[in-house]
């Protein structure tokens, strides 16, 4: 194997943490810029595609993942209003908290030789981010802006209490929530809200100022979900997060790898992101480390999620349309998840 281009990471979430495990398998050294502690929450729907061990099998951390029992999930439940359309899996999906997720990868990377750096990156003007001998790979999530009153934000909370091997996806009012197992008998709750909707119910409970304030009110919107939520109990605070703003725009002449939210944010109500974010990771590893044009680069990952992205599209726009319902009756469920998957082209 010729020498490897020495690799800096910028994130050490998922994506940041593939492409280090990548790179390094390529030999690469590699420097992982992340300020955050570990382990941490994060908002997130904490579902993995059924996909994802292949995956984590090729990144080296199988075994660390299955150490984590992560729940097993075998089926899926769309519920619109009354009406719910459900399937099972072909294969299970897994349900794994980011806590643990992105502890078990990071602690991983850092074995295989990774150096963490605790200190922030400082961005380099445009023409400087590909000096010789070194490439770097922006894996720090999201960081976008949308205007005010039509942006959407999201929301998270653990639950105590009976759990099963549903995923459950509640849409309404412009809303969507999912609630679904993760690890130790851990009910993830986790939705995205319009912001018109969400200062309604802060002032409506008079919190407007409150960081924190309950979503409690929200789900209750919603009698399938009120139901699904009434035997658990909350057992953090609630975490927001946002602006969320959905899209994939690679930029071949900012000669950086993007991965991750960092390169596209998909709609969570598909399931994809932790897929999307390891497998963009890892080819930004590979990419980075072999000095692949960033061009070429782009040209991989536009089609490896091509698909992801223009499906999801069309369905964020049936829901908005208030037309999902009655296509969703139309459409196999197993292809409707299928066709939200990223290409593991690898």
């Amino acid at each position: 194997m010729d020498s490897a281009s020495a690799v800096e990471i910028i994130g050490g979430g998922p994506a940041g943490c593939a492409a280090a495990l990548s790179a390094r398998h390529q030999g690469a050294p590699v420097r992982l810029y992340e300020t955050s502690a570990f382990p941490r929450h994060k908002v997130c729907g904490e579902f993995l595609s059924p996909e994802v061990p292949e995956i984590l099998g090729e990144l080296g951390v199988l075994r660390d993942f299955e150490a984590q029992k992560p729940a097993r999930l075998a089926k899926v439940a769309l519920h619109f209003g009354a009406r719910t359309k459900s399937w099972t899996l072909r294969e299970p999906a897994w349900g794994l908290s980011r806590y643990a997720l992105d502890e078990l990868l990071l602690r991983r990377a850092l074995a295989e030789g990774a150096a963490l750096v605790r200190e922030p990156w400082i961005k380099s003007p445009r023409r400087d981010d590909h000096k010789p001998g070194i490439r770097r790979i922006l894996g720090h999530g999201r960081k976008s802006a949308a205007p005010a009153g039509a942006r959407l934000f999201g929301f998270k909370a653990h639950f105590a209490g009976p759990v099963d091997d549903v995923v459950h996806l509640f849409f309404f009012s412009g809303c969507y929530v999912g609630v679904s197992a993760v690890e130790n008998g851990i009910t993830n709750v986790c939705g995205v809200v319009p912001e018109p909707l969400l200062r309604q119910k802060m002032l409506r409970e008079k919190m407007l100022r409150q960081k924190n304030f309950e979503i409690e009110s929200l789900l209750e919107a919603d009698p399938a979900l009120r139901e699904r939520v009434l035997p658990l109990a909350r057992t953090m605070k609630w975490l927001i997060t946002g602006p969320l703003v959905f899209g994939m725009n690679p930029d071949p002449e900012e000669q950086v790898y993007r991965a991750g939210d960092a390169l596209g944010f998909v709609d969570p109500f598909t399931g994809s992101g932790i897929s999307a974010a390891l497998v963009t990771g890892k080819m930004a590893g590979e990419a980075a480390a072999r000095s692949t044009e960033v061009s070429r680069y782009v040209r991989r990952v536009r089609a490896a999620l091509k698909r992801q992205y223009f499906f999801s599209s069309a369905l964020r726009m049936a829901i908005r349309a208030r037309i999902a319902e009655k296509c969703a009756g139309f459409i196999p469920g197993r292809l409707l998840f299928e066709l939200t998957r990223p290409a593991n082209s690898l």
